[in-house]
């Protein structure tokens, strides 16, 4: 069983990061082998499907909840953001509606799509307030962090 107090604590911290990495971890972000949409796979098992252009999602910013070693907050699970999410986030420090400019960051408006970090999400699930969930485009590695049973339960295959 996963520790959750102290993974818990250590998404927090990784999910108030401003959206888009700055100095060192660029360069590490940079130095990382990004592989490619088909090369990572969703929680079926087959390739990872796009998550979101409009806005523009993903730990590299490409559309897909893509991850590597230099993720740290496990950007990996697309979701269909709520007003209950987004009141629920901003709450534990990471508000996702405030638009950024500095970070080319619109903000988020419910509806849109886009690459949660499993452990938020969890924690939202925990709250009750967990969004929607596109499988297809959530990375494998979610399920390190939230059973099949909970992403199927919140599952929505349209858009």
């Amino acid at each position: 069983m996963v520790r959750t107090g102290f993974l818990l604590a250590i998404a927090l911290v990784q999910c108030r990061a401003a959206p888009a990495p700055e100095g060192r971890n660029v360069q590490r972000a940079r130095e990382s082998r990004p592989a490619s949409a088909a090369a990572q796979r969703n929680v079926y098992g087959a390739p990872l499907a796009l998550c979101s252009t409009q806005p523009l999602t993903g730990w590299r910013r490409d559309g897909y909840c893509k991850t590597d070693d230099a993720d740290r907050g496990t950007h990996v699970v697309c979701a269909e953001v709520t007003q209950r999410f987004l009141e629920f986030t901003r709450s534990r420090g990471n508000d996702l509606s405030t638009p950024r400019p500095e970070y080319r960051f619109a903000g988020l408006r419910p509806g849109d799509r886009w690459c949660l970090c499993a452990l938020r999400w969890r924690e939202a699930l925990d709250a009750g307030v967990a969004p929607p969930v596109i499988a297809a485009a959530t990375h494998q590695r979610a399920l390190s962090f939230v059973s099949a049973e909970s992403l199927r339960a919140h599952q929505r295959t349209a858009h």
